[in-house]
């Protein structure tokens, strides 16, 4: 992964943000995972975050992907689950708590 300030997410106003609590000691399982196979998931959209909790909430992993709208996220989650596909990676554990928000940019975020 490139770091935030390299990248170019292009027009994408819509920013998902996902964010992953685990049991402790499973987030080194995920992460490994997650390294496997992050590139081939990026082709298809790229990723403008990616965190892990060390103060606050413990064991929570959060990560961030930029759409250009909600189309767009339905149809890159439709392609990255098709069969074949390395996505979402297999770590062998499950999370105890998952939180999802679609975000859409102010007008005057540096994001949008």
């Amino acid at each position: 992964m490139r770091p935030l300030g390299s990248r170019d997410f292009g027009s994408g106003n819509v920013y998902e943000m996902r964010t992953y609590t685990y049991a402790p000691g499973d987030l080194p399982k995920v992460l490994d995972a997650w390294g496997k196979v992050i590139e081939s998931r990026e082709r298809l959209s790229p990723l403008a975050a990616c965190w892990t909790s060390e103060l606050g909430g413990l064991n929570k992993f959060t990560h961030i992907w930029p759409y250009k709208d909600l189309a767009a996220r339905t149809r890159v989650r439709e392609e990255s689950r098709r069969p074949g596909s390395n996505w979402p990676p297999q770590s062998g554990v499950r999370p105890i708590r998952q939180e999802n928000k679609l975000l859409i940019a102010a007008s005057f975020s540096p994001v949008r």
